[in-house]
């Protein structure tokens, strides 16, 4: 079953995108599959290993279940000073 989901992008995934924020159709069911999925569209370099995933505000396992009208985040590492 296909499903809506909104997206935010920071830092190089922002940049590789070239969006902060999109809404997509996927048939995927964990966030890990989505990232993948993702990956494969829009050329992401980074693997998933490197990113923090959160669905709706809360940080969530990868293995997550996406449901109609999740909001995801991937947070990529920063640097800080």
């Amino acid at each position: 079953m296909t499903k809506t989901i909104h997206v935010q992008y920071f830092a190089i995934l922002r940049e590789q995108r070239g969006l902060a924020q999109e809404k997509l159709t996927t048939a995927t069911a964990t966030a890990a599959e989505f990232y993948d999925e993702l990956r494969g569209r829009h050329g992401f370099t980074l693997e998933a290993g490197r990113l923090r995933v959160a669905v709706n505000d809360e940080f969530v396992p990868w293995g997550a279940p996406l449901r109609e009208g999740d909001r995801l985040v991937f947070i990529p590492p920063v640097a800080g000073g």
